[in-house]
């Protein structure tokens, strides 16, 4: 049986651009007859067939960008495409929004439906439900296909696309160092399961810090909470795992929590405990959003700078749909831009 081929296989193993490919076998009058006759001749040798998650090629532009965002309802993702909207508008593209709600079926689904001729390209930031599963094969194939992709916040490394992050680690690491220098010996990370790419890596900062300050990591500190404790329906069973931390932890004196959700949950069983805050506890999260503003007391966190990572994402995926077809050595040239976080201090802290 012969190996299914893709486009940019076809592209390589010809020594010309997917965009000549897709001309060739579409019988274009740009490209020459004997381009024309060899690329058809090896997608026939090779029983090639168009996959219909990425029809919108170079050749159509619709200028509309897609993007797939876990959550609908979150601080970080609403600025994030605040920063799209921005730099999309302004260089003559829409945006379209699906949402996948923490599922690889319906992020599937999503670029399957934007994909066919709807969009000229994707800025998504991955699924739970995918990281869990390791099941990247609709990215693959969208890139394969010729639809350029940029991944923000969680992303994959092996996946071939510009991308655009903050630095998960040093930003861990400088909330923790805040803590220590305001003299918790005891501090606690409530944070996720480690499938997910942004909590391991939080985790991995907050473990460093302890490291470099002498201090000793205790497995009794480190809550890694599930997924569905994130729900509206859940938050009773977080606020019990939180409890029962503090419970089994008493001399705690400071917690970092990867995101504002776990660290106003903690507030609130701290305050439930008699736990003064910031006097007996401080409490640091990653991402700034609204609770973290509005929380009593007010919560000290390391800001991701949502809007700015959404501009680079969308200037990263126009500039490079707007590549000369002729430009090949940009085709396969990968940016992964780093955005610097920041700590923003308030009332949770001393």
């Amino acid at each position: 049986m012969k190996r299914k081929v893709t486009l940019k296989q076809i592209a390589k193993e010809l020594d010309v651009s997917i965009s000549t490919v897709s001309k060739a076998l579409r019988n274009s009058v740009e490209i020459s007859e004997d381009t024309r006759q060899k690329v058809q001749a090896f997608a026939k040798l090779y029983n090639y067939r168009p996959n219909n998650i990425a029809l919108s090629l170079k050749n159509r532009k619709t200028k509309t960008i897609g993007i797939i965002i876990p959550e609908i309802v979150h601080h970080f993702f609403s600025k994030v495409i605040t920063g799209i909207e921005l730099v999309a508008n302004k260089r003559g593209y829409n945006v379209i929004v699906g949402l996948s709600n923490e599922s690889f079926d319906k992020e599937v689904i999503n670029m399957q439906m934007l994909a066919n001729g709807s969009i000229d390209g994707f800025i998504l930031s991955i699924a739970k439900e995918t990281l869990q599963q390791q099941d990247y094969h609709h990215f693959t194939e969208t890139i394969n296909q010729g639809m350029p992709i940029v991944m923000f916040d969680r992303v994959i490394n092996e996946i071939p696309c510009d991308k655009v992050i903050v630095d998960d680690i040093k930003g861990a690491k400088l909330a923790v160092e805040k803590l220590i220098g305001n003299g918790c010996k005891n501090i606690a990370i409530i944070t996720t399961k480690d499938y997910i790419s942004v909590g391991k890596l939080r985790t991995q900062g907050y473990l460093e810090a302890l490291e470099d300050h002498k201090m000793s990591p205790k497995s009794s500190l480190i809550l890694k909470v599930d997924d569905k404790l994130l729900s509206e329906n859940h938050l009773d069973e977080l606020e019990k795992e939180i409890e029962q931390l503090f419970k089994s932890n008493k001399n705690i004196d400071g917690v970092f929590a990867v995101n504002e959700l776990y660290a106003v949950t903690a507030m609130k069983v701290a305050r439930k405990l008699d736990l003064e805050i910031p006097e007996a506890l401080q409490v640091i999260s990653f991402t700034d959003g609204v609770l973290s503003k509005h929380s009593t007391p007010s919560l000290t966190t390391v800001s991701q700078h949502g809007q700015k990572i959404g501009e680079k994402a969308a200037d990263l995926l126009i500039n490079r749909l707007e590549l000369d077809d002729t430009d090949e050595a940009e085709e396969d040239h990968y940016e992964t831009v780093v955005i610097e976080t920041e700590l923003i201090e308030r009332e949770s802290t001393k």
